[in-house]
């Protein structure tokens, strides 16, 4: 059984995805050392941040990055999502799509962070 989950981002500048992260989530890191910064997002769950250089001396394999595709999504359930759109607008993201109803019953906006990464804030159907 999984007791807890753990989302870890590779990110080319660790201290601007940090402070990032920080200004769209309203909190503070758990968790800052040089080459992991973590922050909780809910009970069992926070998200990661390592640099890719980092990944890849831990990994052994050669992570590139890819101009234009989103490397990963990461989709959180929030009671306000407009907020943490324009949180994360003021700090440096790009707009993907505005806040909407979505064909799944969420309603939904997209932007991406410094490195690309896809964010997703939704609120359920009510």
């Amino acid at each position: 059984m999984i007791q807890s989950v753990q989302t870890i981002l590779f990110v080319s500048d660790p201290g601007l995805s940090r402070d990032f992260y920080r200004r769209v989530l309203a909190g503070e890191p758990c968790l800052d050392v040089p080459g992991m910064t973590q922050f909780p997002l809910c009970t069992g769950c926070q998200l990661g941040l390592m640099p890719v250089a980092g990944a890849r001396r831990l990994l052994a394999l050669d992570i590139t990055e890819r101009p234009g595709l989103p490397q990963a999504e990461l989709y959180l359930y929030v009671d306000r999502p407009q907020d943490y759109l324009e949180r994360a607008m003021q700090a440096g993201g790009q707009l993907v799509s505005p806040l909407s109803l979505r064909n799944w019953g969420d309603e939904a906006g997209y932007v991406l962070d410094p490195d690309g990464h896809l964010l997703a804030f939704a609120r359920p159907p009510q």
